[in-house]
């Protein structure tokens, strides 16, 4: 333990060199590359004794940092992917240092559940949504919908009396949605309810991919009565639509449904007056999953559940720890051990609750109308250039699509993210092989619009 020992000694040292690293990292991200196809040869054989913190960062920077891709910074473009604000990085490094399991809000001595409890609060008054949804920090997307879907399937049991999450899944859950993220799907493949087993509502005409409410209502009465979960969307992956929640929170005053929104990015439109009726009803959904570690900017394993709390009982039923007789009982002492999947997880609310703290409401207003603006800038120079057409019209911070000439496609993005001065992602959208181009992160100016569509007409002469 010589080398523990020392370190604990020297800590100051390691962590001041960290921070200067960090600094220098944060200081130079407009300047680093977006991609890399450097190989780095494995290490398989674990030393004996070790080299201490400062030989292992000198072998990290060696080996591994000059090739660290600024997926972080202004002109990642990829995905879906946020930074991460100057307090959330603090947030961050807090919850490493303080190092909480956070579960109990009370009884065990640990005040990290508060912190996650009023973190809920503070992103419920970003969103102007309700004080009835109970909610937790999960890992991303896919735990969140995962979460809400699972108390969903609890819900669905209980409309015939049964209890699936204690006796297992018996017969077909009836799942209804047009445009469903690639995360809800894998969550319906964990949950026993099949992948494949959703039922296909039809899109809106007009270039849309928003659900038909005609089409879901007689999807609705084809079931004849039985219960079901519809899953809608709050910013589709491709072209950011949002489906109609006024009219499906009238539908669900007539008929008998678990709505559930996948609001990923999308729901941080609630955060301008220019684009929060894009979530007008979403209030009044059962569920709505959150990303934080997108247009919250916030690190990434962070993401937020939504859940009405008149279902609480469901979702203690779901992920109550009920034969662990150390942790007490679930119906009379909280904790989130009983209310989310895992059971040992890190303060991943501080970080948000440092950025949120830091920059209220209007900081996050003009994060959001500030990207939509450069998105705005970029299809703009899209439409303008010959070369490029829109596939769908920006409805709010994603851009999609493809060259004239679309054998094109797959060469150009591939000369463009090699180049390492901005980074896209492929996709098929209508028939088409396109390019889509997210803006989320709260660094990305006018000037990080220029230089990548300078890049880009500099690719399209060497074509």
């Amino acid at each position: 333990m010589n080398n523990l020992n020392t370190d604990q000694q020297n800590l100051d040292a390691i962590l001041t060199e960290v921070k200067q690293q960090g600094i220098d990292y944060l200081n130079h991200i407009h300047e680093r590359p977006t991609a890399s196809n450097r190989e780095v040869k494995l290490i398989r054989d674990l030393s004996g004794q070790g080299s201490g913190s400062i030989e292992a960062l000198k072998q990290f920077n060696q080996r591994f940092e000059p090739i660290m891709v600024a997926s972080s910074g202004p002109r990642y473009w990829g995905f879906v992917t946020g930074g991460t604000t100057p307090a959330a990085i603090a947030g961050d490094w807090l919850s490493t240092i303080y190092d909480q399991n956070t579960q109990s809000a009370k009884g065990n001595g640990d005040v990290s559940a508060i912190i996650e409890l009023e973190t809920i609060q503070l992103l419920l008054s970003l969103l102007n949504l309700p004080e009835d949804f109970f909610g937790g920090f999960v890992t991303g997307a896919t735990l969140s919908n995962f979460t809400c879907l699972a108390v969903a399937r609890q819900w669905i049991g209980k409309q015939s009396g049964k209890d699936f999450a204690r006796e297992g899944i018996s017969g077909t859950v009836k799942v209804l949605s047009a445009t469903p993220h690639s995360s809800a799907i894998k969550s319906l493949s964990m949950l026993g309810l099949g992948s494949g087993n959703f039922i296909q509502v039809n899109v809106m005409q007009g270039n849309r991919e928003a659900l038909d409410i005609a089409d879901l209502e007689l999807k609705i009465q084809a079931l004849n009565g039985e219960p079901f979960i519809l899953i809608s969307s709050a910013g589709t992956v491709n072209t950011v639509d949002f489906d109609d929640f006024e009219s499906i929170s009238t539908l669900k005053e007539k008929y008998n449904f678990w709505w559930h929104i996948d609001a990923a990015f999308g729901g941080f439109a609630a955060c301008s007056p220019k684009y929060n009726h894009l979530v007008k009803g979403w209030e009044h959904a059962d569920s709505i999953t959150v990303d934080c570690h997108k247009w919250l900017n916030v690190p990434y394993e962070s993401a937020v559940f939504l859940v009405k709390e008149k279902h609480q009982l469901l979702q203690v039923e779901t992920f109550q720890n009920s034969n662990a007789a150390y942790l007490g009982n679930p119906m009379e002492n909280f904790s989130y051990l009983n209310f989310l999947p895992e059971n040992s997880r890190r303060l991943k609310a501080l970080p948000a609750w440092f950025t949120l703290t830091s920059y209220g409401k209007q900081g996050y207003q003009e994060i959001v109308e500030s990207n939509v603006e450069v998105a705005l800038q970029f299809a703009g120079f899209i439409n303008e250039n010959p070369n490029f057409e829109l596939l769908a019209p920006v409805r709010l911070n994603t851009v999609c699509f493809s060259l004239t000439d679309e054998s094109l496609v797959a060469t150009f993005l591939n000369k463009l993210n090699a180049g390492g001065k901005v980074f896209m992602t492929p996709t098929f959208y209508n028939g088409r092989k396109g390019i889509r181009a997210a803006f989320v992160n709260w660094r990305t100016s006018a000037a990080d619009i220029e230089l990548a569509t300078a890049v880009m007409l500099e690719i399209l002469t060497e074509l």
